[in-house]
């Protein structure tokens, strides 16, 4: 048996973005893990896991929202991508696993729903950033940039900053029942 506390914060956001990168860090130092994945919009809270992380001795994968959502000013700019890869982090714009597919084309369309809103809507009970946490390991799982026979740390927040933290076994999006949120780190309650 193991005995291990969850770091609940008061309130989501970006003011817990020190805190939980820095559980983060001591979770994955304990356990061995090598593989860092983070969602990051325009690419600050990954430059603060490549400054935590060392990035000669992990992967660090940084997951950036899909191109479909550029007109709304939430891409990584071409500096932004060039800075984090400077740093030695690998960056991902892709399709996202959980939505913003051909099946959310036509629900919003025709109306109805998907299997992936059915999805994102239960990981949302635990909190926006554990759907994202989720959604980023699928993603980067596709893209070969994580293995998946590994436990892998997943690091999401609430609109901007990370407040998510967890230890994941990956899996493919065709082998989902495949992935298992190993421990939570942290999250926000409210």
């Amino acid at each position: 048996m193991t005995v291990k506390s969850i770091t609940y914060f008061e309130k989501s956001g970006s003011k817990n973005t020190d805190e939980t990168l820095n559980l983060a860090y001591k979770r994955a130092s304990e356990l061995g893990i090598r593989d860092i994945v983070v969602a990051s919009t325009h690419g600050k809270t990954a430059l603060k896991v490549a400054e935590i992380f060392d990035t000669k001795k992990n992967n660090i994968v940084a997951v950036t929202i899909s191109e479909g959502f550029r007109a709304k000013g939430w891409t990584m700019t071409t500096e932004e991508r060039e800075r984090l890869q400077e740093k030695g982090v690998k960056v991902l714009t892709c399709i996202h696993a959980l939505g913003g597919d051909l099946g959310s084309a036509f629900a919003e369309e025709n109306g109805g729903t998907t299997i992936q809103e059915a999805v994102c809507q239960t990981l949302y009970r635990f909190c926006q950033g554990m759907k994202v946490a989720v959604e980023i390991v699928l993603m980067a799982a596709d893209a070969g940039l994580i293995p998946v026979d590994k436990e892998v740390i997943a690091i999401a927040g609430t609109g901007t900053g990370a407040d998510t933290a967890i230890v994941v076994q990956p899996a493919y999006l065709r082998k989902f029942f495949d992935l298992r949120i190993k421990e939570i780190i942290a999250k926000p309650r409210g």
